[in-house]
C-alpha cells in the first residue's frame, strides 16, 4: 500500500541511544517527499511525547502560528511552547535525527521509545506514558467518541 507523501501510519519500537539519536522507520523515510530535504522539526507534543514534523508540514504550521496575536497572552504563550523547543534535524545515512535534551526529558524518554505515525507527523512516546494516556483516556466519554465517529465518512 502506497500512502500520500508526508503521511504516516503505524507504530515501532526503537531504541534512543546515548546522543540522543533516534531512527526514523525506513517506511515514514520512504513517505517523504523529496522537498523536505530529509528535514524533520521535532516539538513538544500537547502530551508528554515529541512531535516530529516533515519540513514542509512543519512550515504550514508555522504560517499558522504567525496569525496568533502576540498581544494576547494565551497566544503567546501557545507559540512559545510551540516554538522554543522546535529544533531542526535532517537524518543522518543510518536514518536517525538527533532530539534536543529538552524534548528528551520533557517527553520523559528512555531508551525504548514508541514511534507513532499520526498521518502528518510523528509522535516520539515513552511507552509507559503512552499506557497512561491511554488509559486515562479510556475513560472519555464514549458519547463522544460515538459523535465524533459520525463525522467520518466512509
Amino acid at each position: 500500500m502506497t500512502l500520500s507523501p508526508n503521511t504516516f501510519t503505524g507504530e515501532y519500537s526503537y531504541s534512543l541511544d546515548s546522543k540522543g539519536r533516534v531512527n526514523i522507520p525506513a517506511r515514514y523515510r520512504q513517505a517523504l517527499s523529496t522537498d523536505n530535504e530529509n528535514t524533520f522539526i521535532a516539538t513538544r507534543g500537547q502530551d508528554p511525547c515529541v512531535w516530529v514534523y516533515p519540513m514542509i508540514e512543519w512550515k504550514k504550521i508555522e504560517t499558522e502560528l504567525r496569525k496568533l496575536s502576540s498581544v494576547s497572552g494565551i497566544h503567546r504563550t501557545f507559540i512559545r511552547q510551540i516554538a522554543r523547543s522546535a529544533s531542526p534535524s535532517t537524518y543522518d545515512k543510518q536514518g536517525r535525527i538527533i532530539l534536543n535534551p529538552s524534548l528528551i526529558s520533557y517527553a520523559g524518554l528512555g531508551k525504548e521509545v514508541l514511534i507513532i505515525g499520526v498521518f502528518n507527523k510523528i509522535e516520539i512516546w515513552n511507552p509507559e506514558n503512552l499506557d497512561l494516556v491511554d488509559k486515562k483516556n479510556m475513560e472519555l466519554d464514549p458519547n463522544e467518541f460515538n459523535a465524533l465517529s459520525e463525522k467520518i465518512v466512509i
